[in-house]
């Protein structure tokens, strides 16, 4: 056969599987659509297939839906946005409100992947890392309970918004806390001030929670009590957990390194006194993306460290 021929053909059928494919989920998509807006909900459940259906029941498709339709309204369109391996990813506009929707398909068409999420617009910048010199956030020596760049150390590793966020305590002979560790007031932690770690602008501020008692969650409001701030080089840097009631900083106000913001806590998703803290790209904690956060001149285990990303085990404290 001639070469240019074969070249032709192969690229011929290749052009047409990709149109094929492409058609397929175009329909089901459309498919999908009209099932929501007619409030259709089982419809959809029987859309995936038995590997979807293994991680969310009838009952749990139905209460997700039946939400989303309440909050968000009938979808006003789908668009596709890009391919992903082999998923496609589509934006959905539900009135002024953005979602994401990354879904695969299977042999016989049917969803073997759906994952709804917080539109994340093209062209998000990523931080590697912060620019901008930082302090540690408290007074005293505190220790990281997690921490670090892989997931032996730190826990927050599978998650991106979070993926490199500290988690600190205070630990003596051992220990978190006196007595029992029932109550909040038993943990070192507990109450302790936290402060600016830089010159930065308070973004956001979400206050109003109730601490945990020790050993409870609090999954509805994940950061619990929580303070956002930005510094001059769009960095955002998430202080969480908070002590109910303890902020002392509101939106829109400029705070000097070393400015007490509000007192440590145990609330959200917590389940003893502990200050979570940790660097992302936005201000938006729905769609941001997390980065390393190193500090200027600290201590480490009693030693002097520059330029320095703590990791799980350390005893850190500022420079007095």
């Amino acid at each position: 056969m001639n070469k240019r021929l074969l070249v032709f053909l192969l690229l011929f059928v290749t052009i047409t599987s990709f149109s094929q494919e492409k058609d397929k989920y175009k329909k089901v998509v459309a498919q999908f659509e009209a099932y929501y807006n007619d409030v259709n909900f089982d419809a959809i459940y029987y859309m995936y297939n038995y590997k979807v259906k293994r991680t969310s029941s009838l009952g749990k498709t139905r209460t997700f839906f039946n939400n989303l339709h309440r909050e968000l309204g009938p979808i006003d369109k789908i668009e596709f946005r890009k391919q992903i391996d082999q998923s496609e990813l589509y934006k959905i506009t539900f009135g002024s409100e953005l979602r994401d929707l990354e879904i695969q398909l299977d042999q016989y068409n049917r969803f073997s992947s759906f994952e709804l999420t917080y539109h994340k617009p093209d062209g998000l910048t990523v931080l590697e890392r912060n620019i901008t010199k930082m302090t540690l956030p408290f007074n005293e020596e505190w220790f990281v309970l997690w921490g670090g760049v892989s997931k032996k150390e730190n826990s927050h590793h599978t998650n991106e918004k979070h993926k490199y966020a500290y988690d600190f305590v205070i630990m003596k002979e051992g220990v978190t806390h006196t007595q029992d560790g029932k109550i909040n007031e038993d943990y070192y932690a507990f109450g302790k001030d936290i402060l600016a770690p830089c010159d930065a602008t308070v973004v956001e501020v979400i206050t109003g929670i109730e601490d945990n008692i020790p050993g409870e969650l609090n999954t509805e409001q994940v950061t619990g009590n929580t303070i956002i701030l930005e510094t001059a080089n769009q960095e955002y840097i998430v202080l969480a957990h908070l002590k109910h009631q303890s902020i002392v900083v509101r939106e829109g106000l400029f705070v000097r390194e070393g400015t007490l913001l509000a007192q440590s806590g145990n609330s959200g998703k917590s389940s003893e006194p502990h200050l979570h803290l940790s660097l992302q790209n936005t201000g938006n904690m729905n769609i941001a993306t997390g980065g390393k956060l190193f500090f200027n001149r600290i201590y480490v285990n009693e030693e002097l460290k520059q330029d320095y990303l703590p990791i799980k085990g350390d005893l850190v404290k500022n420079r007095s």
